[in-house]
């Protein structure tokens, strides 16, 4: 009995293992081979113009604004202006001032509001003579399943129209600082806009959406040291169309666009930001457009910004290089050094998402995870119900009820317990794994403790349905088949799943009518916690090294 157990669980291990191997792609992300090297461990701009604005160098004023949009629609914003450059967004220039550039701020996917963006960078920047411009992202056609990337570039070439109407800044002098998901949208507005100066993208991810995901949960999690077996899922997860539609921008490649434009452009990035492709997004940029300066900022995170014992602050280089770039153009714009500041380090390329087989559709996965939760719901109430039943009728009559076979009550209990209980630990598990990722910290107990407690409530429901096929086997040696499911012993009362019952102790047509639901019951329960076992080896809880 023992080793026929194990044999049998070892046969239903490696079948889960074999369909979890081929029912969708592997992750296998190619290393970088050659590093990129700054020129400088200094991110000084080469050719500054000394003299032409430091931060903290002017006041600022800062104006609560109000952007027209097309049909009639509108958004706020917060204009902050250099005193010297104006004296507001409506009255006339202050005396001996001259026009000087200007920013426009274009948000990423984490901002949208004008007074919760850019704070310290766009009051920085103006308090050294740029007037910034920050404006409210438009939401009302932006949400996380729909995005419209060249409507967003229409929508913010209205606060560029505005700023060129603010006294003191050169219409001819202005540009886009764009951050993250903004790095997506500033290209498209360079093109659309030749009168447009400069770009600076802070954190750009220059690939396609879906490449960038895919990258961030390869890195987040390499750096939360997950077990080799969590990585198969992430072609899984970012690859597939997601449940109830939406996502098309995923596959949005700015390229092109990035292609198009010749104006200068300077790209940041932080040493510590693990969600961008550093040093390819580098690559990419130097070698799709012209005059290309870029710095990477030491210890400096997504915004880059730096932990200091007071909070989260500005690197202390940035404001003052981004000023030193702006206000030397055109002069810094092809200036050396042109790669400069901290060593990056990218381990493995983004690179198109392998596409999943079976459950490449969200929809489908989801509809099979319900449905089988239904089954395993369904079920136990029936056979339950039945044999509950059966129990009245006998207290009733004194005739014998209809229970299940003798032997499957229990393998068939574990089963379904153990079935549900892993896919909901591998829930939690997943979701404790992204919360230590997201943070950048480390714990061995959750991350290699829950793996390991995941597999081993799926190695206790595959047990289960191997002592319960084992007596189904046992019982089939008495039994034949009808219509595909074992229903009764040739001229006997019903033998599978049912226990048999004298025939004079029958009610032949209620007798029917239990053994029909408790059946149903059974082959719901076996239904639905196989389908969970197949999706549970989809994810990864099954693999062998196969």
């Amino acid at each position: 009995m023992f080793f026929r157990t194990v044999a049998t669980s070892a046969a239903i291990l490696v079948a889960l293992a074999v369909t979890g191997a081929v029912a969708g792609p592997d992750w296998e992300p190619q290393p970088v081979t050659t590093h990129l090297h700054p020129a400088t461990a200094s991110t000084a701009i080469g050719g500054a113009v000394a003299g032409a604005g430091d931060p903290g160098d002017f006041e600022v004023r800062e104006t609560a604004v109000t952007i027209p949009l097309a049909d009639g629609l509108e958004v706020g914003g917060l204009l902050r202006q250099p005193i010297e450059a104006g004296d507001g967004p409506d009255e006339g220039r202050a005396d001996g001032a001259e026009d000087r550039p200007g920013i426009v701020f274009i948000h990423g996917a984490g901002t949208g509001k004008a007074t919760d963006a850019f704070t310290l960078a766009a009051t920085a920047l103006a308090s050294a003579g740029i007037t910034t411009l920050v404006p409210d992202k438009r939401l009302d056609n932006y949400s996380t399943r729909h995005r419209d990337y060249e409507a967003m570039a229409r929508d913010y070439a209205h606060s560029v129209s505005y700023l060129r109407d603010v006294p003191g800044v050169d219409p001819d002098a202005i540009g886009l600082y764009s951050e993250s998901e903004g790095a997506w949208v500033s290209p498209m507005m360079m093109v659309d806009d030749p009168r447009l100066a400069f770009q600076i993208l802070v954190s750009a991810p220059v690939v396609p959406p879906r490449q960038q995901a895919a990258y961030a949960v390869d890195n987040y999690l390499r750096n939360t040291d997950v077990p080799a077996g969590v990585f198969r899922a992430i072609p899984r997860a970012v690859g597939m169309k997601v449940p109830g539609g939406g996502f098309e921008y995923a596959d949005f490649d700015v390229r092109p666009w990035l292609k198009e434009q010749d104006d200068p452009i300077l790209a940041v990035f932080g040493t510590n930001d693990a969600s961008m492709p550093l040093e390819q997004g580098t690559r990419e940029l130097m070698a799709d457009a012209d005059d290309v300066t870029v710095r990477f900022y030491e210890r400096a995170n997504h915004g880059i910004n730096v932990e200091t014992p007071g909070g989260l602050v500005l690197h202390p280089d940035f404001a003052s290089d981004v000023a030193d770039w702006v206000l030397g153009l055109p002069a810094t714009a092809s200036a050396a050094p042109q790669v400069a500041g901290a060593q990056p380090e990218q381990l493995y390329l983004a690179a198109p998402v392998p596409q999943p087989l079976w459950y490449g559709d969200g929809d489908w996965l989801v509809g099979v995870v319900v449905t089988a939760a239904g089954l395993l719901l369904v079920g136990p109430l029936l056979v339950g119900g039945a044999v509950l039943t059966g129990h009245l009728v006998r207290r009733r009559t004194g005739r014998p009820g209809v229970h299940l076979a003798p032997g499957l009550r229990a393998p068939l209990t574990g089963l379904a317990v153990g079935a549900v209980v892993t896919t909901a630990g591998l829930a939690v598990y997943i979701a404790a794994v992204a919360r230590l990722a997201l943070d950048y910290e480390k714990n061995a107990l959750v991350v290699q403790g829950g793996w390991i407690a995941v597999r081993l409530i799926g190695i206790v429901a595959v047990v289960a349905a191997a002592l319960l096929l084992n007596r189904v086997r046992d019982l089939r040696g008495r039994v034949v088949r009808s219509g595909g499911v074992v229903l009764r012993q040739a001229d006997e009362p019903p033998a599978l799943p049912v226990e048999p019952v004298e025939p004079r102790d029958l009610d032949t047509h209620r007798h029917r009518a239990a053994t029909a639901v408790i059946s149903t019951g059974f082959w719901a329960t076996v239904l639905g916690a196989t389908a969970l076992l197949i999706t549970l080896a989809y994810w990864g809880a099954y693999q062998l090294g196969i």
